[in-house]
């Protein structure tokens, strides 16, 4: 089953509880400045607090493009957080925009090693979510 927690013009906040494990995914839908990227995330992980999840889906395929500063406030703010709150899985799918996706991933490269749950990124939104479920 999945329910929308959170819809924002360039993002949706999603719960699935239909796997074995409760998941939430940030499907993003567009760009988002500094400030809504910032409290859009900062909803999510509230929304992780109540929810529970043990797997994650950062589906960026349509994310904007994102600015260095926030790429730094995501990893303390948001990923080391994940850890704290029980995330075992996180599951990426990759930006379409080249540039995005090569400034992502690099933050994501730098990040992972410290994080204490295990990161794989997809191409497929079903296996992504199926592997963030522990299916």
């Amino acid at each position: 089953m999945t329910t929308t927690l959170a819809t924002y013009p360039f993002l949706r906040l999603l719960l699935h509880t239909g796997g074995p494990h409760p998941v939430i995914e940030t499907e993003w839908l567009g760009f988002a400045g500094s400030q809504d990227f910032r409290e859009a995330l900062t909803e999510a992980v509230k929304l992780a607090r109540l929810h529970r999840p043990t797997g994650w889906v950062a589906d960026d395929r349509h994310l904007g493009a994102v600015r260095p500063k926030d790429l730094d406030w995501t990893h303390t703010k948001v990923l080391v957080p994940l850890g704290e709150l029980g995330i075992t899985r996180f599951a990426h799918l990759e930006s379409v925009q080249v540039l995005n996706r090569i400034t992502i991933d690099g933050m994501y490269q730098s990040a992972v090693p410290g994080l204490p749950y295990e990161f794989r990124h997809f191409t497929v939104l079903a296996e992504a979510r199926a592997w963030a479920s522990g299916a």
